[in-house]
């Protein structure tokens, strides 16, 4: 466990050419995930000696497995004494791979393929510097540091510790020349050296500002007297070459270790912020986002800087723009950029709500911000002023107040009458309580409670419009709650989408989530950033590409979508990774936890469903045993029905005491279950619910806990968390859909051999 942990990427050919085009060390010692671990390209500390050794050995294991094409061996290295393991070989792409792409500038997946063609290395061309084969190593003369990003945050009760489980959703990394130390500075020496120093060691305008008072505004300040005293940093170019050829490339990265810029200024160029490391709400989608936005500023002939920190994306693949910055995405980086840049504007609306909330910052540095006006994102962001907005316009919304302390929580929940949410939705004083507090929620500033809608479906509305008229649009229906979508309901959300783009003059992309009931819409915020590449995929027609003409200005014409004329639905469903998260509390609520989604399309909605959990890894029961925990006397009544339907099925039915009296009264034939209580005050003459998780003797678990009583099977208590553990699918809502549309739908009854029709996705 004391180990270093060492990683050497290699290609080979058939001529058995073999080159080793990066390596890599991880800050944490052996035992944690790589995914969850600080790596830093090149090596930091290893020996001359200890470098070329494991060098050798890598090509030998290479040569001895015959391998051509990429591969990639982490090494357990001994911490005093050049004694080493080879912990894995991996003769395939990896997560390490695409890092030592970026790291090195090096085209691993395209040299890699050429290879495995049957074309040596020495007559491969590397497109990235243009000016050597894919034979030369590449040397660097900067340091890359990977840092991973959690989410955990979003889960309660989750354990933190690292371990071989990947824990994290996302990653960054920066280029730069390396740290060092330097001596410490009182706050009242930083002179003009001073300062020339921390920011050549990489200190940020924030870092350094950060002991001030009113540090943004000293912020701002010393920015303006740096750049009077000309500290500024300078642009560089990947250079992998050792200075026996000129750099050529397009990949660049922001320093203050040099004097002399790479690039010259462009006028006409578009810069395009992606999306920053991924984390729960913001990932792929909004880098296909960016990515088709820069396809479209290329198409209309103008240079596409990219400006993006994520080497999992591909929007940092250096064919994708014209010019990449591998930068992270802060107020001061992206100044850095825009200053010798001087682009003809940048667009903040298609990487997520990073570069979203650099907007008005952005704004008032002088960038121009291409799309809707600064002044409609504020008020959309500012929730006094888009509920003002709503008012103006006759707009119905929920309930909600801004409360500061606990007692005026209680006070405004009362007045509502429960449920009321933030994150999570609670139905009493109690629950409210013990949430504010288990969430460590600071009352130093006020924030925002919602009155909770029941049995309410929620509609999301993704559109693009130019200068306030919707250019095209699709709704999305959650399939919670059970129901359909009514065509007067649909004009309604289209009128209401209509007068809030007309209010805010937008221009570019936006999405609005709205709530109904009994045809009752209320608006639940809007967002002025880039939809779903869902409802592109679905509609084939780039919902991107428009939005990105809408904001560089050229003419754009509304493409018909006819919605009677459309014979497919596409169906996406999310992905969860509970099982790596120990401890954590699955119910799902108002703030997102899904890590991935799928999603599938065909002519029928209930069977793309059921594609779509299946594909998300949800199996059907073979041997159809399932668990029923229902605390809400409202649900059970609900579910009745469908608790019939299972029992004619086929199921075995379990049931916990508070559920099984209500089964049997109506004809179900149930065997009740015992939940282990904390004070084991619990019936141990009944079966025991662990025990039969434990024996697999449950497939599928419906549970729908309302978090008021204290003995029911939710997710914290000890029999909740088995299902988590063991690894059994849980039903987590009723409302999906009815389990009579469930089981008449075609492939349900599916049995093995039996095979399914594969259509092409052009036929519909």
């Amino acid at each position: 466990s004391h180990r270093k942990k060492v990683k050497y990427e290699v290609v080979c050919d058939t001529k058995d050419n073999c080159i080793t085009m990066c390596n890599m060390e991880n800050f944490d010692l052996l035992g944690i995930h790589m995914g969850d671990s600080i790596v830093v390209a090149p090596s930091q500390t290893l020996s001359n000696s200890e470098y070329f050794r494991l060098r050798a050995a890598v090509q030998k294991v290479v040569r001895y497995l015959d391998i051509v094409g990429e591969c990639n061996i982490q090494y357990a290295l001994g911490p005093h004494s050049e004694r080493y393991f080879i912990i894995v070989v991996n003769t395939r792409l990896s997560r390490s791979s695409a890092l030592a792409s970026k790291a090195t500038g090096y085209p691993l997946v395209y040299v890699a393929n050429k290879t495995s063609l049957g074309i040596d290395l020495v007559n491969i061309k590397n497109s990235v510097t243009k000016a050597t084969t894919a034979c030369f190593e590449p040397s660097l003369d900067y340091c890359v540091v990977k840092m991973p990003r959690w989410n955990l945050q979003k889960f309660s009760r989750v354990s933190n510790d690292l371990g071989s489980s990947m824990l994290s959703v996302g990653e960054l990394a920066r280029i730069s020349t390396l740290r060092c130390a330097i001596p410490h500075y009182s706050l009242a020496t930083v002179d003009e050296r001073v300062l020339r120093v921390l920011k050549v060691n990489g200190f940020s305008g924030r870092q350094i500002a950060a002991e001030w008072p009113g540090a943004t505004e000293f912020q701002a300040r010393a920015r303006a007297r740096r750049k009077q005293l000309n500290i500024v940093p300078i642009v560089k170019q990947i250079n992998t070459l050792a200075a026996e050829f000129p750099v050529q490339t397009n990949y660049l990265y922001i320093t203050y270790g040099d004097s002399e810029n790479d690039v010259g200024q462009s006028n006409e160029d578009i810069v395009v912020l992606g999306c920053g490391p991924y984390c729960i709400g913001s990932s792929v989608d909004f880098d296909w986002c960016a990515v088709s936005a820069v396809h479209t500023v290329r198409e209309l002939g103008k240079p596409a800087v990219v400006v993006n920190c994520n080497p999992e994306t591909v929007s940092t693949d250096y064919d994708e723009s014209d010019w990449l910055y591998f930068e992270e995405l802060t107020l001061e980086r992206t100044l850095d950029i825009y200053d010798p840049e001087q682009p003809e504007g940048a667009t903040v609306s298609v990487g997520g709500q990073i570069p979203n909330n650099l907007a008005m910052s952005l704004h008032k540095a002088g960038v121009a911000i291409l799309g809707t006006y600064l002044e409609s994102i504020d008020r959309c962001e500012d929730r006094n002023r888009f509920s003002a907005l709503l008012d103006t316009l006759g707009v119905y919304q929920p309930h909600w107040a801004e409360v500061k302390g606990i007692n005026s929580a209680l006070a405004f929940s009362a007045d509502v009458s429960y449920p009321c949410s933030r994150a999570r939705a609670t139905c009493s004083p109690l629950q409210l309580r013990e949430y504010l507090r288990s969430a460590a929620v600071a009352f130093s500033r006020s924030v925002s409670i919602s009155k909770s809608i029941l049995h309410a479906k929620e509609v999301d509305f993704d559109g693009i419009a130019k200068d306030g008229v919707i250019i095209n649009y699709a709704i999305l229906e959650h399939v919670e709650n059970a129901g359909k979508l009514y065509v007067g309901t649909i004009k309604q959300v289209k009128r209401i989408a209509s007068a809030i783009a007309n209010a805010l003059h937008i221009t570019g992309p936006f999405n609005i989530q709205l709530k109904m009931r009994n045809n009752d819409v209320k608006v639940i915020e809007c967002n002025l950033r880039a939809p779903r590449r869902f409802i592109s995929k679905t509609f084939d027609l780039n919902f991107i590409n428009l939005a990105a003409k809408a904001m560089l200005g050229p003419p754009v014409k509304s493409v018909p979508i006819g919605l009677t004329d459309i014979d497919n639905v596409g169906v996406k469903a999310p992905q969860f990774s509970f099982t790596r998260l120990h401890g954590a509390d699955p119910t799902l609520g108002v703030e997102m936890a899904s890590t991935g989604e799928v999603a599938c399309f065909g002519t029928d909605m209930h069977e793309e469903y059921l594609k779509a959990l299946l594909s998300a890894g949800f199996k059907m029961p073979k041997e159809r045993k399932v668990l029923i925990s229902i605390s809400n006397e409202h649900i059970k009544r609900e579910f009745t029905k469908s608790t019939q339907i299972l029992q004619q099925m086929g199921y075995t039915n379990f049931a916990t005491p508070g559920a099984v009296a209500h089964l049997v009264a109506h004809g179900i034939n149930a065997t009740v279950l015992r939940k282990p209580s904390d004070d084991g005050a619990a019936d141990t003459a009944l079966p025991d619910v662990i025990g039969y998780f434990s024996q697999g003797k449950i497939e599928l678990l419906i549970n729908v806990p309302d978090g008021s009583n204290r003995e029911e099977l939710s997710p914290g208590s000890s029999s909740g968390a088995w299902p988590s553990t063991l690894a059994v699918h849980k039903v987590k809502k009723h409302e999906v859909c009815d389990i009579s549309e469930y089981y008449a739908m075609p492939t349900i009854g599916w049995r093995p051999g039996q095979k399914l029709t594969a259509r092409k996705m052009s036929i519909y």
